[in-house]
């Protein structure tokens, strides 16, 4: 069986969210961030991202992994794109094109918008964001995240998905990057394609499905 490593809070949400798309049997192992257990080596600690049970399944000790019936894999875009092709219908790549175009779309966001757009989130997180730092912070992220952010505006104006107008693992691995950005709001409602596609896909019974088991996860 399909075994997925991570708990909802981390980047494991890519593959969790296109599992509950599918609808294929998975069993979810919720390992933890070891930054998130106070001792976390210390005898009986919740087995964690440092423990060795988990470094033996994934050296780097990051989440989320998988185990698909002795098939190991790492890296959360890896494991989403991995599972479209191999289960994936219409979520998946019809052809060699629509596949390098799913790995594109999903290098994009994790090269041109992840690192600002979690700058916005753990900003905002940490309640920093009405802070002469926190400001600064946001800002400086804004304006890296422009061109990233034109250019989805100006495909999505003209497209209803990012591939092939249908819903595919290229918009679940790009809009769990964006959505880091999301809690500042001036930068999707002078992008409204954007905006509409992502609250689209947030829209969805797998997101919302994947979304309330990460809100029942202590934060």
């Amino acid at each position: 069986m399909l075994k997925i490593y991570g708990v909802y809070r981390s980047r494991a949400t890519r593959p969790l969210w296109l599992v509950e798309e599918l609808g294929i049997p998975f069993e979810h192992v919720p390992i933890i961030q070891g930054y998130r257990v106070p001792e976390p080596m210390a005898p009986g600690a919740r087995v964690n991202t440092l423990s060795p049970e988990f470094l033996a399944i994934n050296p780097m000790g990051s989440i989320p992994s998988m185990d698909d019936d002795g098939f190991v894999l790492h890296e959360s875009l890896a494991i989403t794109l991995y599972l479209a092709r191999k289960y994936g219908g219409e979520l998946g790549p019809k052809d060699i094109n629509e596949e390098a175009l799913m790995v594109q779309w999903s290098l994009f966001a994790a090269t041109s918008i992840e690192t600002p757009a979690l700058k916005i989130s753990s900003t905002i997180a940490g309640g920093k964001q009405d802070t002469e730092e926190g400001k600064t912070d946001i800002d400086v992220s804004a304006r890296l995240l422009k061109r990233p952010f034109d250019v989805l505006e100006k495909h999505l104006s003209k497209n209803s998905h990012m591939i092939d107008g249908r819903f595919t693992a290229a918009d679940i691995n790009v809009a769990e990057v964006v959505r880091y950005a999301q809690g500042h709001a001036t930068l999707f409602d002078s992008r409204p394609a954007l905006k509409a596609w992502l609250e689209s896909c947030q829209a969805r019974p797998g997101f919302k499905a994947m979304w309330d088991k990460r809100l029942a996860e202590p934060a």
